[in-house]
This record gives C-alpha cells, structure tokens and sequence, in this order.
C-alpha cells in the first residue's frame, strides 16, 4: 500500500517519523483524513485523537492542539503537546479528568472557566486514548 511520511513534534520532543498508510486528526473543522498524495493543506489542530495507520495497524497519540501541514507526501504535526496511548497513565488521566470536572463544576469565583474548560478537553482525550490500548473483550460465539 501507498505511504507517506509523518512527523510529529511537540515542544518537548520529536514524538513520531514513519511511513505511514492514514492519518485521522482533529482539524478545526472537524475530522480530516490524509492519505497519501493529498492536496497541500495547512490547518489548526483541536485538543483530540489523531489515529495512524502503519502496517493495517492502527495507533493513537492524544494531541491538546497544534498545526498539522501536508506538503507533497510528507505531513507535519507541530503539537503543543502529543503523547502516545503507551505513554498514558490511565490513573493518572482519570484523575485528571475527575479533577477538571470538578473544577467546571465549583461555584468558587476564583475558577477560570476557559482554563478549566480546556483541562477537562485534554484529559478527555488522554482518557479516551489512553483506553484505546486496552484488548479488546473476545466477543462470545453465537449459536
């Protein structure tokens, strides 16, 4: 199958620099598959998924935003921050979560909704990403 190349970067550190069959992102305007030879594109990335076929295998990183370029067959993610399923401690992001939803929740004027808004955004999607690595329940033979 067709490939192209990917990179991810993040502020901290180079997270990812494959071949690959299919990138899924949140764009700003929604879901956007990049296949290779896609038309050159240069948008905004929302906190969300970002799912990489390689192999028919399926991967996924949690990004909290960024900018994503499709040039030739080569696609750059410059992301704020990017972390790979592996790489989540479930316990932690669910505390996480439970943490910002409180916030969200709070009366106490001190709360900087947006700030708290955008925390329960990330730790939904490191959440969400990080249970993506668990197997999969067999499911039970019918009769």
């Amino acid at each position: 199958m067709a490939t192209f190349q990917l990179d991810i970067v993040s502020a901290e550190r180079h997270v990812s620099s494959d071949q690959v069959e299919v990138l899924v992102a949140p764009g700003i305007d929604g879901e956007m598959a990049i296949l290779p030879s896609h038309a050159p594109l240069l948008t905004i990335l929302k906190p969300g998924e970002i799912r990489v076929v390689k192999d028919g295998q399926d991967s996924f990183i949690a990004v909290s935003g960024g900018f994503m370029e499709v040039m030739g067959n080569r696609t750059v993610i410059l992301a704020d921050s990017a972390e790979r399923a592996e790489e989540i401690d479930e316990a932690r992001a669910q505390a996480a979560f439970d943490k910002a939803e409180e916030r969200m929740t709070s009366r106490d004027t001190d709360v900087d909704f947006e700030r708290a808004v955008q925390q329960l955004a990330r730790a939904r999607t490191r959440l969400q990403v990080a249970r993506r690595r668990r197997p999969m329940a067999p499911t039970p033979p019918t009769g």
